[in-house]
């Protein structure tokens, strides 16, 4: 009988020591759900603050390119006409020459030509004076942002991007021409725009002496065959450090070594665009800036 007992009570203890084996062994896996629980969350939330940071970065100029705010178009279109008188021509070096060419044209209006590359910091500078001169003329959509490349000359300057750019206006047609981007791929800037046919026997032509200083140079820009720029007429390291948001703020600041550049070049633009367009809109091409730039444009 006392075997019997002590057999059962073995029993007993044998089942009660694996219910409690049961029992850690769940406590743990749920310890290890929890765990994983607040991993996940953890990265999920890191996730969300990298993407966000990723999407506000593509605004700062980090990425091959980005899409520009509509507030920044609008802040580049609405630069007051007492600020560029301000300015005059600034400390501009350089800017548009006067050729004896054919017209370029587009459907019936003065075609600007743009050639550059995303990479190319020279081009970063340009774009900014001639995108606040030509937003004088029309209107544009689709207008990027981008930097030159981390491994050139003034590295990373920001900039916007004619990639995918459209531009409407009763006076100017525009094509704007983004060769490469700003990153290497197997050694080479990936490319990104293909000029047509007409479009790079133009930049052959003209993009050579007489008609500019160097040949080949970029940016390249043509201004209904009566005008052609090459290369950056203020340096790219003004823009060092600056988002493209700042740099629109300051071309409202006549006092602004930024607007003195930009705002100067955009002056210089806009009036050799005055004379593709007889001198329309009057409101801009009547302005005192633009009159007075006038007599400084040069000639090839």
């Amino acid at each position: 009988m006392s075997k019997r007992v002590e057999q059962r009570t073995r029993t007993r203890e044998r089942v009660a020591a694996e219910l409690a084996a049961q029992q850690r062994a769940e406590r743990r896996r749920r310890l290890l759900l929890a765990v994983g629980a607040v991993v996940v969350v953890v990265v999920v939330i890191g996730g969300l603050v990298a993407i966000r940071l990723a999407g506000g970065e593509k605004k700062t100029a980090t990425g091959p390119t980005g899409t520009a705010d509509s507030s920044l178009i609008t802040t580049l279109a609405s630069i007051p006409a007492a600020t560029f008188n301000a300015v005059g021509t600034g400390d501009v070096q350089g800017g548009p020459s006067q050729i004896t060419a054919p017209a370029l044209t587009e459907g019936g209006k003065p075609k600007v030509l743009y050639i550059g590359a995303e990479f190319c910091p020279y081009c970063a500078a340009e774009r900014w004076p001639v995108t606040v001169a030509l937003s004088r003329f029309g209107t544009f959509s689709g207008l990027g942002t981008t930097h030159s490349a981390a491994d050139d000359v003034s590295p990373n300057t920001p900039t916007l991007s004619f990639h995918g750019t459209k531009f409407s206006s009763q006076y100017l047609a525009f094509t704007g021409v983004e060769t490469t981007t700003n990153e290497k791929v197997n050694g080479q800037y990936a490319p990104l725009d293909t000029p047509t046919a007409a479009d790079q026997k133009t930049f052959d032509t003209y993009n050579k002496p007489p008609y500019v200083q160097s040949a080949g140079s970029i940016p390249f820009v043509d201004l209904g065959g009566t005008f052609v720029s090459a290369g950056a007429t203020y340096s790219p390291d003004l823009l060092a450090g600056k988002t493209q948001t700042e740099i629109a703020d300051a071309l409202k600041d006549p006092s602004s070594p930024i607007a003195k550049a930009i705002d100067g070049s955009a002056n210089l633009y806009t009036a050799a665009l005055c004379k593709l367009t007889n001198n329309q809109p009057a409101a801009v091409c009547s302005t005192d800036a633009v009159t007075a730039a006038a007599g400084k444009l040069g000639k090839s």
